[in-house]
Order: structure tokens, then sequence, then C-alpha cells
């Protein structure tokens, strides 16, 4: 295999399977440095001795080009691929074969930690027929939220992308092109938009007008009692920009950022918002969300409500976290026909713009 698709499939095992970020980026800042330097010139680098001298290329890193070179599958990268992982029950597995896309992913741009471009390719080498980049708004300037100005500039860079893939595509008898996965998937507009304290949310109009999917969530002030935390929530649902209600209690159950209780609100009148307004409700993938608890799908499920199952992914492996959030939502009893990332791109798009 070639090196620099050993090292990206390393880095996607290491996320997938959480591990620390400094050892996860080791094997990226590898591939990005050997990046364009053909096989020969690998081989040649490696038998010189100067590719040990590379910035960004350790001893591990190293041992995988060489292997690579050699012919063979990594053993570090066998050894990953071998892991034994959590299998999903009969139901997930039916429903994970459903989902054609995934409607909240980060780039570097915000606070994820890969480019666009990966998260891309990544997505389409996960057989993902869809990809909405939804990157921070301004306010949570933690993450480095994009204003409008910025957030124009990304868009430029998406539309870019798409032409680029479909050239790509049109040059390749049966739409592959090589380690960038099937061209043919489509890269979706989108953000991750705060509902701030007064219920409106964080973008112009008339950038929220721009795109293809909006994702509006809480991310501040999550201590708030019932009466406004539930106000606030409602602003953001009626505003007609928003499709998606994010991971809505906030809650964190497990991982490196601790555990943070869930927010109170008068779920009953969120839900029954969301199923007047067409906004449908995130079943948030990320191992840590869970987002929202069982009892909240059940009663989002009662009041009529549609889903998106999403990822939020921050790196390019945590877009697998897909085949978790379809285990939740089978588990629950939530029917694919009420799953907006079930549905083809065009019914998608369709129903996305039909309520500007």
């Amino acid at each position: 295999m070639e090196p620099v698709d050993a090292l990206h499939e390393i880095a996607f095992w290491l996320e997938r399977d959480l591990a620390p970020t400094f050892k996860v980026q080791a094997f990226r800042k590898a591939a990005a440095a050997i990046d364009g330097v053909d096989r020969s010139g690998l081989e040649a680098r490696l038998a010189s001795g100067a590719l040990a001298r590379t910035k960004g290329v350790g001893s591990r890193s190293l041992e995988v080009i060489g292997q690579a070179l050699g012919g063979a599958v990594p053993d570090y990268l066998q050894a990953l691929r071998d892991t034994e992982r959590e299998t999903l029950n009969d139901a997930g597995e039916a429903l994970l074969g459903q989902l054609r896309g995934d409607l909240h992913a980060h780039s570097d741009w915000s606070d994820g930690g890969s480019p666009v471009e990966l998260m891309v390719e990544t997505a389409a080498l996960l057989g993902r027929e869809y990809l909405a980049i939804t990157d921070h708004s301004p306010s949570l300037r933690v993450a480095h939220g994009l204003d409008a100005d910025r957030l124009t500039e990304q868009l430029d860079l998406l539309e870019a992308i798409r032409a680029s893939r479909q050239a790509t595509a049109g040059g390749n008898a049966g739409g592959k092109s090589g380690r960038s996965g099937t061209a043919a998937i489509r890269v979706l507009s989108g953000i991750e938009v705060d509902i701030l304290e007064d219920g409106t949310l964080d973008q112009t109009p008339e950038m929220l007008d721009r795109l293809d999917v909006v994702v509006a969530s809480v991310h501040s002030k999550l201590r708030a009692d019932s009466r406004t935390m539930t106000a606030r929530m409602l602003g953001g649902i009626r505003d007609s920009h928003t499709n998606v209600l994010g991971h809505c209690t906030g809650r964190l159950v497990q991982g490196g950022r601790g555990e943070r209780p869930q927010s109170t609100f008068d779920a009953r009148a969120v839900f029954d918002a969301c199923a007047a307004e067409g906004v449908a409700v995130e079943i948030n993938a990320r191992p840590e969300r869970q987002d929202p608890p069982d009892d909240l799908i059940s009663l989002a499920l009662e009041a009529g409500c549609l889903f998106s199952i999403d990822t939020d992914a921050h790196a390019p492996g945590q877009l697998d976290f897909l085949r978790l959030g379809a285990e939740r939502a089978a588990t629950n009893g939530v029917p694919a026909e009420r799953i907006i990332t079930t549905w083809p791109v065009e019914r998608l798009l369709e129903w996305t713009s039909s309520r500007r």
C-alpha cells in the first residue's frame, strides 16, 4: 500500500478508538511530510537516511513508511485493523446501512483538528453520500467560531472542493479517485450556530440564507433555570433558518472533559415546537454525549419529531461514530423514515430550504 495511505489509516483508527490527540497528530504530520513525494523518491530517502531526518517523521512513522514501501501492510496498521471493537446489534447494523450522510462535522476552521478536504475524503471512504461542514459561529470564541467574513471564505473553499471532486469523477472510470475515495460525495455548506441567550441565532440572516444546513445548539450557560432555557431554545427552533436542534441537553457522560449534567428545560414544549416547525432533533453520536438521553428520544418520538443522526465529528476518525448513533436510534425504536439523514440529498436539500 502507499505509505501516505497507511499513515492516514493509522490516524483514522486511533481517532476512532479515542486515542490522545498528540498520538494521532504524529501520524498526520508524517503523512503531510511525505505527501507529494513519489515512491521512488521515498525509497531513495529511506536508503540514504534522509527520511529519518525529515521533520515530522518519527521512529514509528518511519517504520510504517518502510514496511509500506516494502510491499507489506505495516505491522502497526495491521494490529489496529485486528483490534476487536464493539459490534452493533442487528437493528443498529440495519439502520446504519440506510444512513446516507452526516449533517454535523467540524474542521480546523473552528475547533476541529483537520482540514475540510481530509474530513470530506474520509467521509467518502466511509461510503457517505453527503457531508455537511458545520463549523462554529462567532460567539463561541474558544472554538474560533466563524464570523460572516470567514464563513464567506469557507463557502468559497467548499465550492472549490466540489468542483475539484466533480472534475476528478469525470476523469476516472467508475467515479473513483484513488485514495480520495468516491468523488461522488456531496459537500454541503453549513454551520453549528449558537442559540444566543435571547433566542436569536449567532450569524446574520443573510449568511444563514446561503447555507444548505443550519444546526442550532446551546453552548453557554447550560445551568440556566428551566424557564430561561426553554425560552432560549424555543427562540432558536422558531427561527426559520434552523433545520436541526443540536445536542439538546448539552450533557457529557464520559471522556476527557469530564461529566456534565443535562440542562433542564420543558422537553415537551421544545419537542412540540420542533415537530410543529419542521426542525429535526439531533441524535448526537459522540460517545461522550449520547444526547438526547433515551427518555427524551422517546418523548420526541411521541411528539412526532423528525431526527438527524450526526457524528459531531471534530476529526476524520470520529466520522465513524455514526454507527453509535444508529444503534441508539434503533434501540429506541426510531423508524428510518423519520431520520432525515436516510434521505437522498436532493430530498434533504428541498426540506432544509423549505422554511426559508
